[in-house]
């Protein structure tokens, strides 16, 4: 009985030595037979890793400009608007500081736009003093700036004072200034009347400016106007904002836009209108940008309001 037993242990193991040696050999003939599905799988596990690659790259540089796929129009250039308004919640901190300036506070925060408040000849006007003074200096970059109240006046990549070149003695007349304050008093009550405010205790402030900008690089981060920010955070002084148009978008230049952004990642866009006045509230409740110009040159002036007696100024004479 042990020799049997051994015998059938030992009939038992080359038995499974046979099969292992068997399936080795299936397993290589099934190599030899599809050479190419090893090869085939390996590409396609390349192509996909490098899409996943490129479809993460593409999110990551897109990701900052998410807020462009969600836009709304507060106003398009091929529209005429008597007035549009869009109203956002004050910010906080902006409802707590201008608490300290009684008949000054908004009955609302947000957005206005109107195309009926400067004439054709106010604006040709305003454009045509603006020019002539850019005209003698300009930025390195695509941002020019003029500030008719204190003669600054973008000049390579630095600023001089307009006033003191030779070339300006008489660049302005005394109708130059009128209209310019004209212009400055009917936005001033526009303002005043959208926001419920006493138009008296609402004062001009600094900087207010003219702006030329162009596709040009930059040469300064003062050329960077495409940044988001809150007026109040750039400028103290600053409780109103308003701007007006000098020429229009997709006719004078492409890209140039004003974007609102708000805090849903939507994006409520002003497209600039030659004549058009947009104004706001400048608190934390209106972040915005200005869109990098693409081509053209774009023009704007900025006309900025105080409820801060100590910060106002006078008209430019």
């Amino acid at each position: 009985m042990p020799r049997e037993q051994s015998r059938k242990d030992g009939e038992s193991k080359i038995r499974s030595r046979k099969k292992t040696a068997k399936s080795s050999e299936n397993t290589k003939d099934v190599s030899k037979e599809n050479p190419n599905k090893a090869s085939t799988f390996k590409l396609q596990l390349k192509i996909f890793c490098f899409n996943c690659v490129i479809c993460l790259a593409v999110s990551i540089y897109l990701y900052p400009y998410y807020f462009y796929l969600r836009e709304r129009h507060l106003a398009k250039q091929t529209e005429h608007i008597d007035v549009r308004s869009g109203d956002v919640p004050c910010s906080e901190k902006y409802k707590a500081e201008i608490q300290a300036f009684p008949g000054c506070v908004p009955v609302r925060c947000g957005r206005m736009v109107s195309d009926k408040l400067v004439t054709p000849e106010e604006v040709d006007h305003v454009l045509e003093i603006g020019k002539r003074g850019l005209n003698l200096g300009g930025s390195d970059g695509g941002a020019s700036i003029l500030d008719l109240h204190s003669g600054a006046l973008s000049h390579g990549k630095s600023f001089v004072n307009i006033y003191k070149i030779d070339e300006a003695k008489d660049l302005f007349t005394a109708s130059d200034f009128k209209i310019y304050k004209q212009v400055r008093s009917k936005i001033q009550s526009a303002i005043a009347e959208h926001f419920g405010i006493d138009e008296k205790v609402l004062h001009l402030t600094h900087p207010t400016f003219f702006s030329r900008l162009t596709s040009d690089p930059p040469s300064t981060p003062h050329d960077e106007y495409w940044h988001p920010h809150v007026d109040k955070e750039t400028y103290e002084s600053f409780h109103y904002t308003s701007l007006l148009y000098l020429n229009t978008f997709g006719e004078d230049y492409t890209g140039g836009r004003f974007l609102f952004i708000d805090p849903d990642n939507h994006t409520q866009i002003v497209e600039p209108k030659k004549g058009r006045v947009s104004m706001f509230t400048s608190g934390w409740e209106n972040v915005h940008l200005v869109e990098r110009v693409a081509s053209g040159t774009r023009y704007a002036l900025t006309i900025s309001f105080t409820c801060d007696l100590s910060h106002a100024i006078k008209d430019p004479s």
